[in-house]
């Protein structure tokens, strides 16, 4: 039997450590919390919070701006019958509060074992992503969704997690909300079997400082997530958005007797403890109506916070099928890619158009004429059917053919940045086989075709007259138009049907929304844009009725995926990647501030009287603007005459 000696007992031992110290290097450190497992709510001072609900009116605790107390005034619990709302989820601020459990797990990567993500799940909500591989947070033109887009860090054992892109909605469920311009910051801390959240959300809106709150779960580790389903009723057959007009109080005397009115106004002040000292003294401020004070004012940094106009960079956005976005060559362009070619919805501005086509011809050879590598050898392989693969080896992975041109342009409307930009874009060579018209003359020059509603092609031929005052060269006017309420392509373009729906006396008497049957994509054009309130021109026949009317189209066309979130997604005019909840969102809007003007029409208050009343304020933060080709004043104006128009007739 073999004896080891002391001397090598030590050898061993250090090789060990060695070892051990080798294999340590670059590991991740071994401190970070594990979320992982279901956790129950903890209902303590949040109990009025997570049962029925508070009362309409009772703001307490909640740091509400002027424009934030105007919207929550405006409330009405009816707002839930309406189709695009019935099975709305809670939203990542809200959801912490909301009854029901929370479940997290983790992602890991396989091969280095780093944490990648955390997915975070709700009864009532959708999944959340905490992404944890440090990607940057999406651009200002990119989606919202409930649950926002969230990073997470390590400081410590705290889990910090910062979310942006998160749809508008509600922070009580009173009509408390917040903007889609808020920001969230989170910290996560565990200690043993409860879990702490500290939320801290900033919106530059509707609140006058940060929302902080705190809210406990405990682990559970005989329990599970169940499922949620819900189904859209038809409970409200009525169009009507319901909402209470400015001045009505009569709702907010619901609030609970012990609450004293100064307090259930909220504020930042009344967020302090000192704030009871305040109401002791008497100093507290009044239960006011909806009705805003003359001087009331956004503050500088929701001003600072309103979309400003695009640096003229051109910028792509994939959007869903063969659909990507163009953003910044003046209005947005819808563009399909394919082996078909290239069909685009609008143009742009005109000295955008050379700039703007550059980066749509290099997009189209990324999709379809590119250089890939050789995926298949023998006689029957699909790109070459019955033929060998080696002879055209070379044309796979080296030399491909050319993408193919523009072949088609369908307007939205006539203003010069949708359609500036159709004849350079539409300009093919001169050998080409593509011509814009059927049977063409002797001595037509090849281009693409396009397409628009008649009103738009009258408009464009025909400058200086009662129809339109802006001059187009005769290249940018549709090679084809349409009358009736609705056309379809002839043909598939890159694998799908396309439809245009007229959209009459909306932002003008021609507009056009596109429907991309297979890709799932709308684009609306200036009928719907995320950066300002609708833009329409009595002149042209345009009418905030029937911009109302297009957007409620577009919601009976559009199909949510799921809770009201993706599915068909839809390109503004201006703005950002849209989907229903978005277009319902900006529909609801449209409806209210179309009723409290025509409410003060209906007065018989002069257009300075109705200015005077700021109808718009609690929504100037997110669509107003004081400069620009469109601003606040304007639309209150085109509104005033719009509606008087529909009142005197």
């Amino acid at each position: 039997m073999l004896k080891s000696s002391p001397s090598i007992s030590l050898l061993l031992f250090a090789g060990g450590l060695a070892a051990a110290r080798v294999f340590g290097q670059g590991a991740p450190a071994l401190d970070l919390t594990d979320f992982s497992g279901v956790w129950e709510e903890v209902i303590h001072e949040d109990s009025y919070e997570r049962s029925g609900g508070p009362p309409l009116g009772d703001y307490q605790g909640i740091p509400l701006n002027d424009a934030g107390r105007m919207k929550a005034d405006s409330h009405d619990h009816s707002e839930w019958s309406l189709p695009e709302f019935q099975c709305r989820p809670h939203s990542a601020p809200y959801q912490w509060r909301a009854l029901g459990s929370v479940r997290f797990w983790n992602e890991v990567d396989p091969i280095g074992r780093d944490l990648t993500a955390i997915h975070v799940e709700y009864l009532r909500s959708l999944d959340r992503v905490i992404y944890m591989d440090g990607r940057p947070h999406p651009p200002e033109w990119g989606p919202h969704s409930w649950s926002g887009f969230s990073t997470g860090k390590w400081e410590g054992n705290t889990l910090v997690v910062t979310t942006t892109h998160i749809k508008g909605s509600y922070l009580r469920r009173n009509g408390a909300s917040f903007s889609d311009k808020a920001t969230m910051l989170e910290y996560l801390d565990r200690h043993g079997d409860i879990l702490t959240i500290t939320m801290i959300l900033t919106d530059p809106v509707w609140l006058e400082e940060p929302l902080i709150q705190t809210t406990n779960y405990r682990l559970n580790t005989h329990t599970a997530l169940t499922y949620y389903p819900c189904t859209v009723s038809e409970e409200n057959i009525s169009k009507a958005i319901p909402h209470f007009l400015p001045g009505a109080t009569e709702q907010l005397k619901d609030a609970a007797g012990w609450i004293p009115k100064q307090a259930a106004r909220g504020g930042a002040a009344s967020t302090y403890p000192e704030y009871r000292l305040t109401l002791r003294q008497g100093q507290g401020n009044t239960m006011q109506p909806a009705r805003l004070p003359a001087n009331a004012k956004l503050s500088a940094s929701v001003l600072a916070a309103i979309p400003k106009p695009s640096n003229e960079e051109i910028h792509v956005m994939p959007v869903q099928g063969n659909v990507y976005m163009i953003i910044g060559a003046g209005g947005n362009i819808a563009a399909s890619i394919g082996k078909d070619g290239i069909l685009l919805v609008d143009s742009g501005k005109a000295e955008m158009a050379t700039k703007a086509l550059q980066t749509i011809f290099q997009l189209a050879t990324s999709v379809t004429a590119s250089p890939v590598p050789n995926k298949c050898l023998g006689l029957h392989c699909p790109d070459s059917p019955y033929r060998w693969t080696s002879p055209s080896l070379a044309a796979i992975i080296a030399s491909p053919a050319a993408a193919k041109p523009v072949r088609y342009i369908l307007n939205t409307s006539a203003d010069p940045d949708h359609a500036g930009g159709n004849g350079k874009m539409a300009e093919l060579s001169s050998d080409s086989k593509i011509l814009g018209v059927t049977f063409p003359p002797v001595g037509v020059v090849p281009s693409a075709t396009i397409i628009a509603h008649e009103n738009v092609l009258s408009r464009m031929s025909a400058p200086g007259t009662q129809k339109d005052t802006t001059a187009f060269p005769s290249a940018d006017w549709p090679t084809d138009s349409y009358r009736d309420a609705s056309y379809k392509l002839s043909e598939f373009v890159n694998g799908e049907g396309i439809q245009l729906f007229h959209e009459p006396a909306a932002h003008t008497d021609g507009d056009t929304i596109v429907f991309f049957r297979y890709s799932d994509v709308i684009a609306a054009g200036d009928i719907l844009r995320t950066d300002g309130y609708p833009v329409f021109d009595i002149q042209k026949g345009g009418s905030l009725n029937g911009v109302l009317d297009a957007l409620n189209h577009i919601l009976d066309i559009a199909v949510p995926e799921f809770r009201s979130q993706g599915g068909t997604l839809i390109i503004p005019g201006h703005g950002r990647l849209c989907d229903t909840g978005d277009v319902a969102n900006y529909r609801n809007m449209v409806a209210i501030l179309r009723d409290r003007i025509d409410a003060l029409v209906k007065k018989g208050m002069t257009l300075e009287q109705v200015k005077a009343a700021k109808p718009t304020f609690d929504y100037d933060g997110l669509y107003g603007s004081t400069t620009g080709p469109w601003t606040t004043d304007m639309f209150v104006e085109a509104a005033y005459k719009s509606l008087s128009a529909s009142v005197k007739r």
